[in-house]
């Protein structure tokens, strides 16, 4: 018994030597073993030349370029950044010329704070929510709405009114803190709050007002920034899945629509997982008018510390 269906006749299968045949792997581009130099650099150098690898060293070249022409290197951040303690990293690179720009969500701030000021942070949320303490420490609030108080008093940007309250504090604890750092260097540290998202909207001292207005000079800020971009410059997006992709994209058109053309720049995602925004808000859409988008999916506590040693290394410090 045989099929009832009709079957193509292999047989007349034409076939090609091997010779003809263009191929996208062969042995030089594989990864190289390392024998004595066990350097940060040479561990970039031995990569295998395939995908994420080669991104990973274009990205490099791209951010050192932009650093000796003087373009923005914006690092746009969520908060869990900060949760896995790599804040004395992203420091050193703003001391060292790596980081021109900072972008971050309300909780960002929150963490940065309480890590400046001796107290910890991430509480356990589960066993707090269960009788209504969660997000109610009395000194986070305290200090974060006053910052968005007197940003409003005193027309500041919210990020750059955090960043100077943190240094006015006899105990701060500085070399851990971003926003204190970023203050001191005169690196824009913004943040960009969705009021209801944080836990310092629900407490008394709480003024909805001062937390918009603070926060929508940031936004002006930082689209400022962005207009700088054009020819060069590097935006990067660390673990945050929607609110600053869609500030992103939001400060490019206004920085477009009043400046004129930014365009030719390089932007690249670093998550843990696929998520549709970073994607397409950072990747994508910002670089079809000229550019490179790049993206890496790993853990922040693995892959932001390896961008921080290739960058701070010797050889990869000049571009080609």
């Amino acid at each position: 018994m045989t099929s009832k269906y009709p079957q193509i006749d292999i047989d007349k299968v034409t076939t090609i030597p091997i010779s003809r045949r263009q191929n996208k792997v062969n042995p030089s581009h594989f990864a190289r073993v390392p024998e004595r130099d066990f350097s940060i650099d040479h561990f970039i150098d031995c990569l295998p030349s395939q995908l994420a690898a080669t991104d990973f060293r274009s990205l490099l070249k791209h951010i050192h370029q932009a650093k000796s022409k003087h373009k923005p290197i914006i690092w746009m951040m969520g908060a869990h950044v900060i949760k896995v303690g790599l804040s004395r990293l992203i420091i050193k690179l703003m001391q060292r010329g790596f980081v021109t720009a900072l972008a971050m969500n309300g909780a960002g701030a929150i963490h940065d704070a309480e890590l400046a000021t001796g107290s910890g942070t991430s509480e356990d949320v589960e066993k707090n929510l269960a009788d209504g303490t969660f997000g109610m420490a009395r000194e986070t609030g305290r200090f974060l709405n006053n910052a968005a108080t007197v940003a409003r008093d005193l027309k500041l940007g919210f990020g750059e009114s955090v960043g100077r309250e943190l240094c006015k504090l006899a105990k701060t604890t500085t070399h851990v803190s971003l926003f204190a750092n970023a203050y001191r260097l005169d690196i824009p540290a913004t943040l960009h709050v969705a009021i209801g998202t944080d836990i310092i909207h629900q407490q008394p001292t709480a003024d909805g007002a001062a937390l918009g207005d603070a926060s929508y000079r940031d936004f002006k800020i930082f689209a400022q920034v962005v207009s700088g971009l054009g020819n060069g410059g590097v935006v990067l997006n660390i673990g945050s899945n929607v609110l600053l992709p869609e500030v992103f994209l939001k400060a490019l058109t206004v920085a477009r629509n009043v400046g004129g053309s930014v365009s030719d720049f390089t932007t690249a995602n670093f998550d843990m997982i696929q998520h549709y925004r970073p994607r397409v808000n950072v990747v994508q859409r910002p670089i079809k008018t000229g550019g490179q988008g790049y993206n890496f999916i790993g853990h922040h506590e693995l892959m932001i510390p390896l961008l921080t040693w290739s960058l701070l290394g010797k050889q990869t410090s000049e571009p080609e």
